[in-house]
């Protein structure tokens, strides 16, 4: 779909009609429609959206708990993969989702609820578009073998709360919080 300097923000629907994305940017030589075009997903805004309905003023995302890197070839090949894909997990945080779900430093996710993903952002990704309270399953390698784990998915704690500030320089956003 064209998306022209200054009218992102507009649906991206597919080819049923049905909301796919929210175009929201465009890169362009030209400065015209020529380009690549940028959307955010639908399962992503469809969190903005509850998180305004009921009544909250900042989106909070599920959050792992695990520090994960990209599997590269020498990791794949020592692992036996044919071909460098997944995250790897570099360590688990106590206390946190992955630590809950049995995720353990080594093991290599390979999908999130039977969607693969290539990398440590493809993970991130398919977290991050979950709803709050609910569970996702981790299909993961782990010595060899292929184990499903359930993990909840629950918002990272706060453990510095954050510190509110109001606008009160003359400006459009002055009284704003």
């Amino acid at each position: 779909a064209a998306i022209n300097p200054g009218n992102s923000g507009g649906a991206l629907v597919d080819t049923w009609g049905r909301l796919v994305g929210i175009n929201s940017a465009i890169y362009s030589r030209s400065g015209g429609s020529m380009g690549i075009g940028f959307a955010i997903p639908v399962s992503m805004v469809k969190n903005v959206i509850a998180t305004a309905k009921s009544g909250g003023s900042v989106v909070k995302r599920p959050w792992l708990g695990a520090k994960l890197q990209n599997v590269t070839k020498d990791i794949a090949d020592s692992l036996g993969l044919d071909r460098p894909v997944g995250a790897a997990v570099a360590s688990v945080q106590r206390g946190s989702p992955a630590a809950d779900a049995g995720l353990k430093t080594g093991d290599v996710i390979v999908a999130v609820d039977g969607q693969s993903v290539d990398d440590a952002a493809g993970v991130d990704f398919r977290i991050a578009v979950k709803p709050l309270g609910g569970a996702a399953s981790l299909s993961v390698l782990r010595g060899g073998k292929s184990v499903i784990l359930p993990i909840k998915l629950k918002a990272a704690p706060e453990t510095t709360p954050r510190a509110a500030l109001r606008l009160s320089t003359r400006s459009p956003l002055q009284g704003a919080q």
